[in-house]
């Protein structure tokens, strides 16, 4: 998630810097919203086909 989403905003033209500020207000809003709703953290799993 967080690998993924940091190469889209460095491949968008961001810097390293931003893309990482980017990367760490998405966690964060995840995180948030967990405390929130008191659930648990549920990585995604890859699927294999």
């Amino acid at each position: 998630m967080s690998k993924a989403s940091y190469q889209h905003q460095l491949a968008a033209g961001k810097t390293q810097k931003v893309a990482l500020t980017a990367c760490m207000r998405k966690l964060l809003t995840i995180l948030n919203a967990m405390v929130k709703t008191h659930t648990h953290w549920q990585p995604l799993r890859a699927q294999v086909t």
